[in-house]
This record gives C-alpha cells, structure tokens and sequence, in this order.
C-alpha cells in the first residue's frame, strides 16, 4: 500500500515495531529521522530483511512539497495537564535537576514554573528538547550529543554534579 514508512521519533517507532511484529512482520521500507530514533531499530532481529531500513531528513512538509503524496498517521497524542496539584507543584519546584525526554515536556516544566520559580538545571534527552529549553529560557541545559538513553542519564548525572547532588541522589 505504502512504498515507505518514515518514523519521526524514538516513541513512534516503539509503537510501529510494536504493531509491525503484532502484523507478522510484513516486508516494509521505512525511513528514520534523527540518530536517536534510528538507535531504536539497532538490535531488532530481521535475519529475512523484512524491515528495510533507510535514513532520511526529510519530513511530511519537504516531501510532500517535492511531489510525494503523504499519509500522517499520529502513534500517539500529547495531552496538556489541566490542573495541578499545588502541593506537588511546590514539591517538583524544590528538585536541582529535571529529566525531559520531549519538548512538550520542556514546555510544560516551564509552565509549571511561572507558577512557583525554579534555580535548577534541566537534562534533556536530546539536542531537540534542549532546543526546546534554551527557547524557554532555562540556563543550566545539559543534553549528550547523540539522543538516547545512555547519554541522557549521563546529562542527568553531570546536570546533578553542577547542582551539588549528585551525592544527595545516589545515596538515598
């Protein structure tokens, strides 16, 4: 039906692996943007080839544009919180360190903290969500060069060893 699947991000092709093995494993070509969303793909058995993978930059405005027709199917839908607890908001605010793995999770931290200001440092999973910071306006980002987790858990310990805590945390 398709002659290629793009995935846009490390949750959507979480969700289309899902949903490819669940389908049998057709023979589909897909397309990743980003080292972070191709890094999902690395270890998945596809001994007949069944899964072929490609790189592209490219996105649904640019390839449409160049002629291609496009299909937008959404894996998964973020939804704003509508109301917040002050207690918790009071506690979140008292934390050195936030870990973001979205800029939808940029943006809501920064919402959150118009309502109780924050001196921290953020972690973010990747160059996108520190983007996303620096647009916001925090000071203290810390992302690793390529996206995933490995290196987001390293931002989060030197974002912790420039708040004084990485102690504090490792020893609770």
């Amino acid at each position: 039906m398709y002659d290629w699947i793009v995935i846009t991000s490390p949750e959507a092709g979480l969700v289309f692996l899902d949903a490819w093995k669940q389908a049998g494993s057709p023979n589909v070509q897909i397309a990743v943007v980003g080292p972070g969303t191709a890094s999902v793909f690395e270890n998945i058995e596809n001994s007949n080839n069944l899964l072929k993978i490609g790189f592209s930059p490219s996105k649904e405005q640019g390839l449409s544009k160049r002629g291609f027709q496009v299909t937008r199917l959404n894996t998964y839908s973020t939804i704003p919180v509508r109301e917040l607890n002050q207690a918790l908001v009071a506690e979140a605010v008292s934390v050195p360190v936030v870990a973001v793995a979205s800029p939808s999770a940029v943006r809501a931290w920064a919402k959150v903290l118009k309502i109780g200001g924050w001196k921290g440092a953020i972690a973010c999973i990747g160059e996108t969500s520190a983007s996303a910071a620096r647009e916001s306006g925090f000071k203290k980002i810390y992302y690793p060069k390529n996206p995933g987790l490995e290196g987001w858990v390293e931002s989060i310990l030197e974002a912790l060893r420039s708040q004084d805590s990485v102690q504090k945390v490792l020893t609770y």
